[in-house]
């Protein structure tokens, strides 16, 4: 975490990020912090989110409730159509597909995203 200057709340949604999988929404690391932050509001969360994304910390994804992520390297992701939560999936980024796309289309790919949908093994088991 750099650039902008020090913030102690930037600094905790940052920790809470890096200590959970779950690819929280802005509004779930505001419920986890406000406990023992009663300051915090929800507008700091979302602009220190926005501010984490901006400047590389952190990763915005924007799945029908925008969520983040604090693992920054491009990774594929599993979205669960019953439950909504999202899970990393445990894959090689495929480099291949953004030299493909290039060829196909001539502009400058950078890198791109897979997002997988369907049931996660816990909503399997429950339905």
């Amino acid at each position: 975490m750099s650039g902008k200057r020090y913030s102690r709340q930037r600094e905790l949604i940052y920790e809470a990020l890096m200590g959970t999988d779950q690819h929280p929404t802005a509004e779930m690391v505001y419920h986890w912090l406000k406990p023992e932050n009663p300051t915090l509001s929800l507008g700091t969360v979302y602009r220190n989110l926005n501010l984490l994304a901006e400047e590389g910390s952190i990763t915005r994804m924007d799945f029908p409730v925008e969520r983040y992520d604090a693992n920054t390297r491009p990774h594929p992701h599993f979205c669960c159509r019953v439950c909504g939560r999202v899970y990393d999936l445990d894959l090689p980024y495929d480099a291949s597909l953004d030299q493909a796309a290039l060829e196909a289309s001539g502009h400058d790919i950078e890198r791109h995203e897979q997002i997988f949908y369907g049931s996660c093994v816990n909503c399997k088991v429950c339905h």
